[in-house]
């Protein structure tokens, strides 16, 4: 989200002279995805990073098609696609207007082009040049330097020579960018707010077109991203940060995964991947499912990789403002049909169109994240495997007698882990495992979060029996 107490530099220019190569060099993480095809980056890429101690927000853009382009109005008779090409303007125009630093990035082995001149005329027009740094990309020799020098006619100040693919140049750029903010400190309060507080990842997945944009926009309260009805219009994900009762929430958006899998080609499959890496690093799931579709093999398949990967996650059933029969307890009892493994997940009714109970969600994420950080004594623990093992004796797996169970422990949090030990010999049933995590969920409160229980065997003591 964007932070009116910290800086914002948004990175500009025409298609394909390296914004995005540039912004993951600046941020260290490959998050835009970058691509020879012109236009691959639609929704824009936000990161707050750190240089000498300043804190600051940085946008990749989706490049310039014409000037004439950005403060068009959008054609509602326009085909699917060019209605998101008029959005994604818009969008561009919006953030120069609003950044307080410009990188005007330019192609040096392209040369000066009348495209970057008309960019330069709009720059001037609007009185931008005092918050404008040329940046002159693709500089990886010392003989281009000399080749460098015909951007000089545009009359923005001296250019910044570098090369986002290695690096050379960057520190120079940032140093600037240091200047500019300690120039004009005072417009800022609070620069490392961030820093204090704790950050919790929540990722919004699901298939095509099931509205993860639009929530994404209904969560941070302004058109973060392009929402439209052609399929895959999300290509990345795309971070927002929202502070919400003193913690930091970084909802990311993914591209949809569609029914096609590893047959989707191009920016799409790139998309896809992007989606299935995010899904790994994330602490919480928004698993967003269209309530007036049906319910596919696909969606069960999300969620058995949610649930493989220890994520806590919230359904959440979108386009609720179009359902007639909206009768919670029905459609929840028709989830949970589809949905039998995870009962335990919150289920909410909700339409990210018209903002109908979407702020509960931070409300959900925040008692989820309490509770992926909970931790239980060993004593809590033992008290409770004995309550089990009367109500429930230990059943085998392999072999013939039943396993003798020593302990429980609590080896891991965020999300919770147990270790439950029992004989070198002995096997324990799998279903006693999920007997054991279920009622750890519901005896200690771990809401909408998945339990692990794992085997651990006690080591045989040559000579003597185990336990003594």
């Amino acid at each position: 989200m964007l932070r009116d107490n910290l800086p914002l530099i948004v990175i500009i220019g025409r298609t394909n002279v390296g914004k995005s190569t540039l912004f993951n060099r600046l941020i260290e993480v490959s998050q835009a995805i970058v691509s020879p095809i012109e236009n691959t980056t639609r929704d824009f890429n936000i990161n707050t990073m750190n240089w000498r101690g300043l804190n600051f927000q940085l946008i990749d853009t989706a490049g310039v098609l014409g000037v004439e382009n950005l403060k068009r109005k959008i054609n509602q008779d326009s085909s699917g696609i060019e209605r998101i090409e008029q959005k994604v303007q818009q969008q561009v125009y919006e953030l120069i207007n609003k950044a307080d630093l410009l990188f005007f990035v330019v192609d040096n082995k392209a040369g000066l082009l009348p495209e970057d001149k008309e960019i330069v005329k709009f720059i001037k027009k609007r009185d931008y040049q005092k918050k404008t740094i040329l940046v002159v990309n693709k500089v990886d020799s010392f003989k281009q330097r000399f080749e460098a020098s015909e951007f000089n006619k545009l009359s923005l100040g001296d250019p910044i020579l570098i090369s986002a693919t290695t690096g050379s140049g960057l520190g120079d750029l940032l140093d600037l960018v240091v200047d500019f903010i300690k120039k004009n400190k005072k417009k800022w309060k609070n620069k490392t707010l961030e820093s204090s507080m704790e950050k919790i990842n929540l990722c919004i997945i699901g298939k095509p077109n099931v509205g993860k944009s639009s929530l994404l926009n209904s969560l941070s309260g302004y058109e973060r991203a392009i929402v439209s009805e052609v399929p895959h219009t999300t290509r990345e994900p795309q971070n927002t940060e929202i502070i919400y009762n003193n913690k930091i929430i970084n909802i990311i958006d993914t591209a949809g995964i569609s029914k096609r899998g590893q047959k989707t080609k191009g920016l799409e499959k790139y998309g896809i991947i992007k989606s299935r890496q995010t899904l790994k690093k994330a602490d919480i799931v928004l698993l967003l499912i269209d309530i007036n579709e049906e319910i596919t093999k696909q969606d069960s398949k999300l969620v058995e990789e949610i649930v493989d990967l220890g994520k806590s996650f919230i359904v959440v059933a979108n386009k609720w403002d179009l359902v007639e029969d909206r009768d919670t307890k029905k459609w929840t009892r028709h989830i949970n049909v589809h949905f039998p493994f995870i009962l335990w997940a919150p289920i909410l009714f909700i339409s990210a169109l018209t903002g109908e109970k979407t702020k509960k969600i931070f409300d959900l994420v925040l008692k989820i994240d309490e509770s992926r950080k909970k931790k239980i004594n060993e004593t809590a623990l033992s008290r409770f495997l004995i309550k089990m093992i009367k109500i429930h004796k230990p059943s085998k797996g392999k072999g013939v007698k039943h396993p003798r169970v020593y302990s429980l422990r609590q080896f891991w949090v965020n999300p919770p882990r147990f270790e439950i030990k029992i004989g070198s010999q002995e096997d324990l049933h799998k279903s006693y495992l999920r007997f054991l995590e279920n009622r750890i969920r519901e005896n200690f409160g771990f809401f909408g979060t998945p339990v692990k229980v794992t085997i651990k065997k006690n080591k045989k003591i040559h000579g003597k029996k185990e336990g003594e």
